[in-house]
């Protein structure tokens, strides 16, 4: 399906885009287009992917700028929009940027995309848009929101919006491992965490671009594809850096949560189960029927999950413990 097709990549200068970039060279693709802000890191990537050099192309943009995301979107077949402020606390204190990039962008994608006629958008969202409590959770929900009811706006164009939302990403830029990490480089006395029973989802970073690009490939329009992910505890993070590191409990930062969600009890009566994922159906009807429960590549049926099921990293029946952990972060 992605032979010989064309696809942008916004805020693919990132740790998500560069892995999705490695991922889909493989796929024989037409043409690879990166889409972000950054020069410099354009630059390095150009260097990187010099031998894919007839294939990809930079384009610098920003998402808030209808006119160059218009201009990118000509003659492309897919997007993934990876693009977004995401750190808790810098969108608490800058909450008018944060809502120009993840809300007002999320609308010149979707606009861009049903005047270009691209096939499909996958838009990457996160555990923090579930029952949000802080800023940038409700700027993905809100999101989120836009790119489902996309799908009844295009009219009588073809073009399909469908998310998929998972939690923290091992390996990417600005996580807790690499705060961590320098914490004990450092040598300093202890390790800062803001609350030893926090847990949260965990996924690496490949499997994540494996899981966004099969669904891209089966999405339907509408859907929100959450992953079965393990679970850490955070405290068992710091041990598996280092065996008997001190830490000091500091209380919770401004909009950060003790546990995440992935799938809200509040969406459970419209949600479905299949073997290696979940997904929430939209609620409300589109132009013509679609058939949720059938998963289009594998043709596997998901079942309707249990009334007032919720998805959390606290009962998550599958826990990394300090032994994976280790593995994972050695691997």
């Amino acid at each position: 399906m992605l032979k010989n097709k064309t696809i942008l990549i916004t805020g693919g200068t990132g740790t998500f885009g560069k892995a999705a970039l490695r991922f889909l060279l493989k796929k024989n693709p037409k043409k690879i287009i990166i889409f972000s802000r950054d020069e410099l890191k354009q630059f390095e990537m150009q260097i990187e992917f010099l031998k894919f050099e007839k294939i990809i192309r930079y384009f610098i943009g920003d998402i808030r700028d209808f006119d160059r995301i218009d201009y990118a979107l000509r003659n492309v077949d897919f997007v993934i929009h990876a693009a977004a402020l995401k750190q808790v606390p810098a969108s608490e204190y800058n909450p008018t940027e944060t809502i120009k990039t993840n809300i007002n962008g999320a609308d010149n994608i979707i606009r861009a995309s049903i005047k270009n006629d691209v096939s499909k958008v996958m838009a990457l969202s996160t555990d923090k848009a579930a029952n949000p409590i802080n800023l940038y959770g409700a700027t993905k929900l809100c999101a989120d929101k836009l790119f489902v009811a996309a799908n009844n706006i295009s009219g009588g164009r073809t073009t399909k919006f469908s998310i998929t939302r998972y939690g923290n990403v091992f390996g990417s830029r600005g996580s807790v491992v690499d705060f961590f990490k320098n914490k004990i480089k450092n040598n300093e006395k202890f390790i800062p965490i803001t609350d030893f029973k926090m847990t949260r989802f965990w996924l690496n970073i490949n499997k994540g671009v494996e899981f966004t690009i099969k669904n891209l490939i089966r999405m339907q329009g509408g859907e929100i594809f959450i992953p079965k992910i393990p679970s850490i505890k955070i405290l068992d993070l710091a041990f598996a850096l280092k065996k008997n590191v001190k830490v000091k409990e500091i209380g919770l930062r401004p909009g950060e949560k003790l546990h995440e969600i992935l799938l809200p009890s509040d969406s459970s009566h419209h949600s479905i189960e299949f073997k290696d994922y979940y997904i929430i159906a939209p609620e409300f009807n589109f132009n013509k029927p679609i058939n949720f429960f059938k998963d289009t590549q594998t043709k596997e049926k998901g079942k309707k999950v249990k009334k007032g099921f919720e998805y959390n990293s606290l009962n998550n029946n599958d826990y990394f413990n300090p032994t994976q952990i280790k593995k994972l972060l050695s691997g």
